[in-house]
């Protein structure tokens, strides 16, 4: 569950939201890899949740090594992970347009990133509400 642990830092299943953001790009980079294999996909779309995920990674390390700017990468991942969320939203224009799923590989991509992108913006915002009323 997630929760602000002793109200000293944000976390969300027991992860800091650093450690969150590193998880769940190398979550993306995982889900992008296994797919394209599972789906024998020769497109360089099915990669595109690992594309996003990367960012995640090399943003979220860098606030972790370097906390006094540590704003400014948090800031950049939730960008991505504004990206991953919007990405994720075309699933709709497959289910308006009575293709849903005809791919699953692919709607499957898209409603993953969809949810997941939601998730992790929530929580994400959640971490900045709970940074600015610690000031």
């Amino acid at each position: 569950m997630d929760n602000e642990n002793s109200n000293k830092e944000f976390k969300v299943l027991n992860l800091t939201i650093e450690k969150f953001s590193l998880t769940y790009g190398l979550f993306l980079i995982l889900w992008g890899i296994v797919i394209s294999f599972i789906s024998d996909s020769s497109s360089a779309t099915s990669y595109i949740p690992s594309f996003l995920g990367l960012p995640l990674i090399i943003f979220s390390f860098l606030a972790i090594k370097f906390p006094s700017r540590k704003k400014l990468f948090m800031h950049i991942v939730v960008i991505f992970g504004l990206i991953i969320f919007l990405g994720g939203l075309d699933v709709i224009r497959s289910l308006i347009s009575g293709y849903a799923f005809e791919n699953i590989w692919a709607d499957s991509s898209k409603t993953m990133m969809l949810l997941t992108g939601l998730y992790f913006l929530v929580q994400c915002v959640r971490s900045f509400i709970f940074a600015r009323k610690k000031k």
